[in-house]
């Protein structure tokens, strides 16, 4: 299996976003419409929810969904408000070293993936991350040091709210320090459950486990899998080794003293590293986020892509993936 991942600069939203945005329309609508068009909420009401949450953003999603062609449904996809369900894999833990770093590996089907990194100044803020819907971001870095990435936090329960790649897009465009984040991800709605881990230039982080049921708990973990403060699902728990992938973390922060790039190379190994790319679970990337100098690393077994605001070319690599491993999927009621 190959993967074309493709960096993209343009302060402004424009021309650039505007033809990745056609090219994936089509995958996308197919994706948000598999409910039915009434099981997604009216663009009146998503546009309301964005006024009520992120103000801030509603100029620019009004600009991108100009840029979309201007029609309903992508207007109503864009604003990320109760999207259908989806669930993704992924570790996440920082650094326990002095320098400020954060490592993640992304899990997810690959052809459900933007593959892209965008390098934009919305609203005046320099942002680099992994779109998703090409408006969200499953991880990113501002201009101000401030990096953030997610996990799925391993709970079935759906509610009203937005998709999780919107709120990190917010963070980076409005906060500057993990404290701010940690205020903004304890108010902000989540249609499903997920782990943030928020990391600033000066080394505070947290992370938080949202859900739609339950009020946000913040936390200073270190280390995020797939489940929250206990596992509540466990058939997919199971699945996707999340419990052994946290405690071998959690043993490389206590036990094992190791230089960041040991400490990046655990990402690109079992058990961090997936091969259950046929059953949607493989690892398609690992990132490591410097604050200090803001810059992305994205890594892959023998390959680095570097990306900065100081040096971000617009170019595109192409990785080929190891022999995929099918997994068995977690039955809907374990």
């Amino acid at each position: 299996m190959t993967l074309t991942f493709r960096a993209i600069s343009e302060d402004q939203p424009g021309p650039k976003w505007a033809r990745q945005f056609a090219e994936y329309w089509p995958a996308y609508a197919g994706w948000w419409s598999r409910e039915g068009l009434t099981g997604r909420p009216t663009y009146r009401d998503c546009r309301r929810a964005i006024v009520r949450h992120m103000p801030e953003l509603v100029d620019l999603y009004d600009t991108l969904c100009e840029l979309a062609g201007g029609g309903d449904m992508a207007a109503r996809f864009l604003s990320f408000y109760c999207p259908p369900p989806y669930l993704a894999g992924c570790s996440q833990a920082v650094w326990p070293g002095d320098e400020a770093l954060l490592v993640r590996n992304y899990d997810y089907a690959a052809d459900a993936f933007d593959a892209v990194v965008l390098k934009s100044r919305w609203l005046g803020r320099g942002v680099i991350g992994m779109t998703d819907g090409l408006f969200g971001l499953v991880d990113g870095i501002n201009d101000a040091g401030l990096a953030v990435s997610l996990t799925f936090g391993g709970r079935r329960q759906v509610g009203v709210g937005f998709g999780v790649p919107l709120i990190l897009r917010y963070i980076l465009q409005t906060c500057t320090t993990a404290r701010e984040a940690g205020e903004v991800l304890g108010r902000i709605p989540c249609h499903m459950s997920y782990n943030v881990t928020v990391l600033d230039a000066r080394r505070r982080y947290l992370t938080a486990h949202l859900a739609p049921d339950r009020p946000t708990v913040l936390t200073r973990a270190a280390v995020a899998t797939n489940h929250q403060e206990r596992v509540e699902w466990s058939s997919h728990a199971r699945f996707t080794a999340s419990v052994e992938r946290e405690r071998f973390l959690l043993q490389r922060l206590t036990l094992h003293p190791e230089t960041q790039d040991r400490f990046i190379g655990a990402f690109l190994k079992p058990p961090l590293y997936s091969t259950a790319f046929a059953s949607g679970f493989g690892t398609l990337y690992t990132a490591a986020y410097r604050p200090g100098p803001r810059r992305l690393e994205v890594h892959w077994p023998g390959r680095v892509w570097l990306k900065s605001f100081d040096a971000f070319a617009e170019d595109s690599v192409t990785v080929t993936f190891p022999a995929a491993q099918r997994r068995a999927p977690p039955p809907a009621g374990g």
